[in-house]
């Protein structure tokens, strides 16, 4: 399983941002991420200045690499459906929402509680939980 550490986590971000600005072709996971850069301009001087952001602790304020790789992991989720339904319930959830970065910040919030707990519990993510969150913001709001 793949596993990677914050500053590899960080310099794939930076990678993928230096080689959109620089024309230069993205491999493997860099396309994914580049979507997700382009959704967040709040986030592109960050991404330009690698040397002063490369190792900032974000403890008090929001971590956009944090934000940014949330972002990543649910859209590998609805890639392959997994956990089993969770491209179903996001579809709801776009359907209710109308506009698909604010349906994946609904869903963000269901998956990074659930990293929360699972890291507060010692445990593995509770997938079902999950599922529950989206559901509950599908169809509740």
């Amino acid at each position: 399983m793949f596993d990677p550490s914050r500053e590899q986590v960080r310099e794939m971000f930076f990678g993928a941002w230096r080689k959109y600005r620089a024309g230069e072709p993205l491999v493997g996971i860099e396309s994914l991420a580049l979507d997700i850069l382009l959704l967040h301009p709040e986030y592109h001087d960050l991404l330009s200045a690698p040397a002063r952001y490369r190792g900032k602790d974000y403890s008090d304020e929001s971590n956009p690499f944090l934000h940014m790789s949330l972002h990543l992991a649910l859209e590998e989720q609805l890639s392959i459906d997994q956990p089993a339904g969770i491209r179903q319930l996001f579809a709801e959830l776009l359907s209710r929402k109308q506009e698909r970065h604010t349906a994946l910040h609904e869903a963000i919030e269901c998956l990074a509680e659930t990293v929360w707990r699972a890291q507060r519990d010692a445990a593995p993510p509770d997938a079902q939980a999950y599922l529950s969150c989206l559901e509950k913001r599908a169809k509740h709001g």
